[in-house]
């Protein structure tokens, strides 16, 4: 019973080994431990040799071990079988795969487009931070502390403190612009923006402006309007009529939001134009100023004027998407839409 315990106990070792390296052939780690002469078949052999009374628990000892030797087996063919690397046969008479051609994002594509526009009137891009402090995003921009204007945006504030927040329009971007350079500045400010807004078919908590500011010596809001007239023919057509509406910015005096006649319906009225005819895209004005003096810019000697849009508006006059949200879905039905111009 010793003698044959000492063999078991040797056996496995070395099959313990051979499983461990993995590098060995399995139907030569069949044939040594489990083939017609191999060592479990030895060892069934030597049990003639066992007294009578220690047969049972020999034939116990031995069984197990035949059954950790096949677990072991099949755990090696495992082993082997999940090393070996696949080499593809290639059949290079055969005609190439079509490579799916991506597109960019119709935000980005509306973006690039209002950019070269105003580029072309001598506009440069200027880009800021995302996360902003009070002072660029609200103070200096005529909105100190508690001033009703405020409330017009719901704004998301970062963590628990009170003067930083994300930016709600990139007019912040304008302001640091004021801040480092002096007069005469033209700039147009694009990127993403966040309000904490209910998100909906018309509504998102991040959303995109395209900003842009003019500051130099005699500027008049017809510089403004003719400004915007040559965007607005260059971006919907020749034929598209402008209208501008008195209205409320607390960085701007005069301020003025401006409709076009809806590219849809031609101005007769139709959803996009909530049966009007008009369409506002965009807020604009002259620089308050305060917001001048602020930046240490003399409003006796300069002057200047300032507008607003959102990218996601244009693109829906454009395009005529009226669901703010799948701009966000990452739907690729949606995106293969614009893979064409």
């Amino acid at each position: 019973m010793q003698s044959l315990k000492e063999k078991i106990q040797a056996l496995d070792a070395e099959v313990k080994a051979v499983v461990a390296d993995a590098s060995a052939d399995a139907e030569q780690f069949r044939i040594r431990f489990l083939g017609a002469k191999g060592a479990v078949k030895s060892l069934f052999a030597d049990m003639k040799d066992v007294l009578p009374a220690d047969r049972k628990e020999a034939g116990a000892l031995l069984n197990a071990f035949k059954e950790a030797v096949e677990l072991s087996y099949a755990d090696l063919k495992a082993k082997i079988a999940s090393s070996r690397t696949v080499v593809p046969v290639l059949d290079y008479s055969l005609p190439g795969s079509n490579i799916t051609l991506g597109t960019r994002h119709p935000l980005r594509k509306v973006e690039n487009q209002m950019v070269s526009i105003f580029e072309r009137l001598g506009f440069t891009v200027a880009t800021g931070p995302e996360i902003e402090d009070d002072y660029h995003n609200f103070t200096s921009l005529n909105m100190p502390e508690h001033h009703p204007a405020r409330d017009m945006q719901d704004t998301f504030y970062v963590s628990k403190n009170p003067d930083l927040v994300l930016r709600t329009h990139t007019s912040s971007v304008q302001a640091r612009i004021m801040e480092k350079q002096k007069p005469p500045i033209r700039v147009i400010c694009p990127g993403r923006v966040y309000r904490n807004e209910t998100i909906s078919a018309r509504a998102h908590c991040f959303f995109h402006q395209c900003e842009g500011l003019y500051i130099a010596e005699n500027v008049s809001f017809a510089d403004l309007k003719q400004t915007l007239y040559h965007f607005v023919t260059e971006m919907f057509g020749a034929d598209t009529k402008v209208r501008f509406r008195p209205s409320y910015f607390p960085f701007t005096e005069p301020s003025a939001e401006m409709d076009i006649s809806c590219t849809v319906c031609a101005g007769k009225g139709c959803n996009l134009c909530k049966h009007s005819g008009w369409v506002e895209i965009l807020g604009c004005g002259m620089v308050h100023p305060n917001v001048l003096k602020n930046f240490g810019v003399d409003p006796d000697k300069y002057s200047g004027f300032a507008f607003g849009m959102g990218v996601e508006r244009i693109t829906q006059v454009k395009y005529r998407v009226n669901d703010l949200r799948l701009y966000s879905q990452n739907d690729v039905r949606f995106l293969r839409q614009f893979q064409a111009g």
